[in-house]
């Protein structure tokens, strides 16, 4: 009788252990202390998250093309503050929204659609910043790039504040961005390489105006943009214009996610200074021609995208207890 009992008591104990592990694994927000994301994370706790995903950015970069470079932009802007947890998709006063670098960032619609029909599909489950980390690559899909697989499994921070958002500015020096960069544990063949996103997008006139008028208060544009890129510029800017009219930070190919982009870096045809002088420190010079291919040993420009995608995607994220599931993309919870 006393060893029926033992035995019992194990197979009670045994099932609920059981029981237990496969409600925790079933759990959206059960993640483990420190837990790293990973290719596949979800599995049949939400089978469809990327193919949901990947339609609603699709729909959203169809009726307005600036949402895949605007998506992608946010995503950078998000991971550079705090970290990938998704924190500047929260609206509110003071949050990371209201930051001057990131009131022209665009493609929020499309990642609180995305979260409503995962929310129907599979509720508490899937991150708002997994989900932003997920259209970033869909935008550069849907350009014309090469995607990559996505590890999944980040949690959304509780905090946004505007104090927050420092970012590598559109005037910084080679050394100033490499510094950043590092910050991030991001190395220059990083930095050349994301910079490389810029083959797709705009930029607000106000931002780059100044090199082609008035650089350093000469009064003259700077000599060292391509002579023959400067009208163009200008006509697109004018002077006195609106400050928030746009220009292609890649001119002739602003919506296509192709190398025409760093071209124009090595011609010196860019709006941005920040750019334009990634072609006179030797570091960067090689990296842009290894990606050209000019220089061996050659780099593939879009397989080293998608790697340093992957690598900027997983700073700072939150695991375990550190941050939480949002139902709203836009609300804390």
């Amino acid at each position: 009788m006393g060893r029926g009992c033992n035995l019992l008591f194990i197979l009670v104990t045994f099932l609920v252990l059981v029981a237990a592990a496969t409600a925790q694994g079933n759990s959206g927000s059960s993640r483990g202390v420190g837990q790293r994301p990973r290719v596949g994370f979800y599995g049949n706790r939400c089978r469809n998250v990327e193919s949901i995903v990947s339609s609603v950015v699709r729909a959203h970069v169809q009726s307005n093309p600036a949402n895949a470079p605007g998506i992608l932009r946010m995503h950078f802007h998000d991971c550079f503050v705090r970290g990938c947890d998704g924190s500047v998709l929260i609206a509110g006063n003071n949050t990371e929204r209201t930051a001057g670098p990131n009131r022209s960032l665009r493609g929020f619609e499309a990642i609180e659609e995305a979260k409503t029909r995962l929310e129907a599909e599979c509720p508490g489950i899937v991150s708002c910043a997994d989900i932003l980390t997920l259209a970033a690559r869909d935008a550069v899909v849907l350009t014309g790039g090469q995607g990559w697989r996505v590890p999944l499994g980040r949690l959304d921070g509780r905090i946004s504040q505007a104090s927050d958002v420092i970012l590598p500015g559109p005037n910084d020096a080679v050394d100033k961005q490499k510094r950043d960069f590092a910050a991030k544990t991001l190395n220059t063949l990083d930095l050349v390489t994301l910079v490389g996103g810029h083959t797709i997008g705009t930029a607000g006139c106000g931002l780059v105006r100044g090199r082609f008028f008035n650089f350093n208060g000469t009064g003259q544009p700077d000599p060292s943009i391509d002579p023959s890129f400067v009208p163009l510029v200008q006509a697109r800017c004018p002077q006195n214009g609106d400050a928030t009219a746009r220009v292609d930070l890649d001119a002739g190919s602003a919506d296509r996610f192709d190398t025409s982009f760093l071209n124009n870096v090595r011609s010196s045809r860019v709006a941005l200074q920040s750019d334009l002088v990634l072609w006179n420190d030797a570091e960067t010079r090689a990296i842009i021609e290894r990606l050209l291919g000019l220089r061996r040993p050659s780099l593939r420009f879009g397989a080293e995208f998608g790697n340093s995608m992957v690598k900027m995607s997983l700073i700072e994220v939150k695991t375990g207890s550190d941050g939480e599931i949002r139902s709203v993309c836009s609300a804390i919870n």
